[in-house]
């Protein structure tokens, strides 16, 4: 109770303590440092996230790019990933008027 005496007498004077514990400072510390590394983390992440959608949009570009040549060399840009091979848009003739109809 010694401990506690003090203490009560200073709350009976009205006096206020004027720092916290060392503990107390210490887990508040521990908890500030923990959330700045975390938002550092997260900025990193996002710096890698917005590089990674750079990269992406490159990527979709140059396949955009691709697939307009190949229909414009080929005619079609149905093309087998696998293999390569072309598949063209069937096309009929109209007996009647000879016009070709091209089946999508």
């Amino acid at each position: 109770m010694a401990k506690n005496t003090s203490k009560k007498i200073k709350e009976l004077k009205g006096v206020k303590p004027e720092k916290i514990n060392d503990q107390e400072l210490a887990q508040l510390q521990s908890a500030i440092k923990t959330i700045d590394n975390l938002t550092a983390e997260v900025g990193s992440i996002e710096v890698r996230k917005h590089s990674l959608l750079k990269a992406m949009e490159s990527v979709h570009s140059r396949l955009e790019a691709q697939r307009v040549n190949i229909q414009k060399e080929y005619g079609t840009d149905n093309i087998n990933l696998q293999d390569g091979t072309i598949s063209y848009p069937e096309t009929n003739v109209n007996p009647s008027n000879g016009e070709v109809n091209k089946e999508d």
